[in-house]
C-alpha cells in the first residue's frame, strides 16, 4: 500500500520552503555559530539546543517579520514559528468568509497565553496588519512581551499586552465591556501534570537523538503554565467554552489549538452544551504531522457576514 503523501503548510505561509540559512545569517549574524552541516549534508541547527532554537527564531523574526529586537527569558517556551504562522493563515481564511472573500485588513485579535515570545501578535500584525491584545497569567511573560513591543517601532501601535490577574479565568478580566474581537486564539497547555510534561520533554530530546540533563530538558520545554494544567488541554478548553458564553456578543470566532485527537470528543461535548451557531475543526499539516484548530461562533451566517461592515 503506497504511503500517504506528506502535506505542507498553508499556501501563504512564507516558511513553506527549507530554511535559507545564508540569508538568515545575513539578517541575524549571531546565528552563524549555531549553523552546521547535518548528517544529510544540509545546513541546519541543533534543535535540542535551546540557544540555537532561540537564535533561529531571532533570525526568522528579523528576516521575515521586521522584528530586530527579540529575546525570551531562559527556560521560557520558544515555539516553532512556521506552525504559529499557519494558525493565523487559517483564521484569516475563516475571516474572509465574512468579508466578501477577502482577508480583512482591519481586525482585532485576542491571544490567550501570549507567552514571553509574543509570536502570534508579531506575525499577525506584520502579515495582515491586524491589532492584537495578548494576555498571560505569568508576570515574567508579560514583562518580556511588553519589552519586545517597546523595542520594535512596528509593534508599538499594533500590540497591547495585558496581565490576567486571576489564573482561574481566561476571558473574564481581559475582555472589556465594549470591546470587540474578530477572533480569539490560544495554544493551551496540553499536559495534565508536571510529570507528564517532563516525560514529553524527555521523548522530544530522545527523538532528536540527544541525551541531556533533567535541568536542560525542563528548560527546553517551557514554564509550567505553558506546558501543563490540571486536566490538560481538555479541562482548559472546557473552561474556555464556558467563559465564551459570557462574551459571545463581543467575539466573531473563538478558537483554540487542540494537540491530541483523543481530546476532541470531550471538547465537542462541551461545545454541544454551550450550543454555538457553528463549530468547525480546521486541520493544519506540516509534513506527516497534523494539528487541529477548533473554532466556534455564537453568530449565524447573516450576523457573521455583517461583522466587518459594522466594525
Amino acid at each position: 500500500m503506497p504511503k500517504e503523501r506528506a502535506k505542507g503548510l498553508h499556501p501563504r505561509n512564507v516558511h513553506n520552503a527549507r530554511y535559507d540559512f545564508p540569508r538568515l545569517i545575513a539578517s541575524e549574524p549571531a546565528l552563524a555559530p549555531y549553523v552546521r552541516e547535518n548528517d544529510y549534508g544540509d545546513l541546519s541547527v541543533d534543535f535540542s539546543d535551546p540557544a540555537a532554537v532561540v537564535m533561529l527564531n531571532r533570525a526568522l523574526l528579523s528576516h521575515f517579520y521586521g522584528v530586530t529586537a527579540w529575546s525570551i527569558p531562559k527556560g521560557y517556551l520558544c515555539p516553532p514559528i512556521p506552525g504559529r504562522a499557519d494558525y493565523l493563515h487559517y483564521m484569516a481564511d475563516l475571516l474572509a468568509e465574512s468579508n466578501a472573500g477577502k482577508v480583512p485588513s482591519e481586525a482585532r485579535v485576542l491571544d490567550i497565553g501570549v507567552g514571553a515570545n509574543c509570536i502570534y501578535p508579531i506575525v499577525g500584525s506584520h502579515v495582515y496588519g491586524w491589532d492584537f491584545v495578548g494576555s498571560d497569567i505569568d508576570a515574567v511573560s508579560v514583562k518580556s512581551a511588553r519589552q519586545t513591543v517597546r523595542d520594535n517601532a512596528s509593534l508599538r501601535e499594533k500590540i497591547e499586552i495585558r496581565m490576567q490577574s486571576d489564573p482561574e479565568h481566561i476571558f473574564n478580566g481581559v475582555i472589556g465591556k465594549k470591546e470587540r474581537f474578530a477572533f480569539t486564539l490560544c495554544n493551551p497547555p496540553f499536559h495534565r501534570s508536571a510529570e507528564e510534561a517532563m516525560q514529553g520533554s524527555v521523548r522530544k530530546n530522545r527523538n532528536l537523538g540527544k541525551q541531556r540533563s533533567k535541568e536542560r530538558r525542563l528548560n527546553f520545554g517551557g514554564q509550567a503554565n505553558e506546558l501543563w494544567c490540571p486536566g490538560g488541554e481538555v479541562a482548559f478548553v472546557k473552561k474556555m467554552v464556558q467563559e465564551s458564553l459570557i462574551h459571545q456578543k463581543k467575539v466573531l470566532w473563538f478558537s483554540t489549538l487542540v494537540s491530541r485527537k483523543e481530546s476532541l470528543p470531550a471538547i465537542y461535548k462541551a461545545l454541544k452544551s454551550a450550543a454555538p451557531q457553528e463549530v468547525r475543526t480546521l486541520e493544519m499539516h506540516q509534513g506527516h504531522k497534523m494539528t487541529r484548530i477548533v473554532v466556534w461562533s455564537f453568530k449565524g451566517k447573516k450576523e457573521r457576514d455583517a461583522w466587518f461592515k459594522s466594525t
